[in-house]
């Protein structure tokens, strides 16, 4: 049986991004072979610009945008999730939520490289990593700071999680008991529920998003407040 895959994608006042974020999505899902069927679930979350009107006009008829008012990125994707398995009538072990945020841009394989390592490692979850598109906003060293404080193994194996990032299988998500209600760290949380459970994870540099580097984010100590921080100091992100 084939997959299906859900992208999902929580944004709050990303007029400015969500476009090059969605159309890279996109692409992404019309890489991937005819059989699989992907859509794009966006929740525009507490938003007062275009990002409602800029989802729907992008994605239609490829996606799902809804709004919602809950003001926390975990809640945020745990509802594009929620709806996702209310819609699902296919085995929990074929769904693939394929996670990231509304200010990346994902590579063209990156779908088909997150079933590949699935099938490969016999996985259910997947860690991929982040680079920053710009640091303009920063001082001039940051981009240095950074780099090298972003430890990646010889092997491509990372300590890091990112909700931008993050791949898992319908039913190792449940197990886990999903996205929690976090305004910050949610993807730490989900990652380490998930070992616990017992899930098979992967964390590769493999597959690498695009983030960025803006200084003040939309997750209160997310990554942009770490990537601000080697502003003053050589702290990691």
């Amino acid at each position: 049986m084939s997959w299906r895959v859900a992208v999902l994608i929580p944004a709050r006042d990303e007029e400015a991004l969500l476009p090059r974020c969605l159309e890279s999505v996109l692409i992404a899902a019309r890489a991937l072979p005819v059989e699989i069927r992907t859509e794009v679930i966006v929740v525009a979350d507490s938003s007062v610009d275009g990002t409602r009107d800029i989802a729907t006009r992008i994605l239609k008829p490829h996606g799902t945008v809804f709004e919602a008012s809950v003001g926390t990125v975990g809640t945020a994707r745990r509802l594009a999730a929620s709806y996702v398995l209310a819609q699902n009538q296919g085995p929990l072990e074929r769904l693939w939520l394929a996670n990231t945020d509304a200010d990346c841009i994902v590579p063209p394989g990156w779908i088909a490289d997150q079933l590949q390592i699935a099938a490969e490692a016999a996985c259910t979850a997947i860690a991929g990593t982040v680079s920053v598109d710009s640091f303009v906003e920063h001082q001039p060293e940051v981009a240095e700071r950074f780099r090298s404080s972003y430890i990646i193994g010889s092997d491509g194996t990372h300590p890091h999680v990112h909700g931008a990032n993050l791949g898992v299988r319908a039913d190792a998500y449940i197990r886990a008991g999903g996205w929690a209600d976090l305004t910050t760290a949610e993807d730490h949380d989900l990652w380490g529920r998930l070992k616990l459970t017992g899930a098979r994870t992967v964390s590769t540099a493999r597959i690498e998003v695009i983030t960025s580097g803006r200084r003040v984010g939309r997750a209160p100590h997310g990554f942009a407040g770490a990537l601000g921080a080697h502003n003053k100091s050589g702290a990691p992100a």
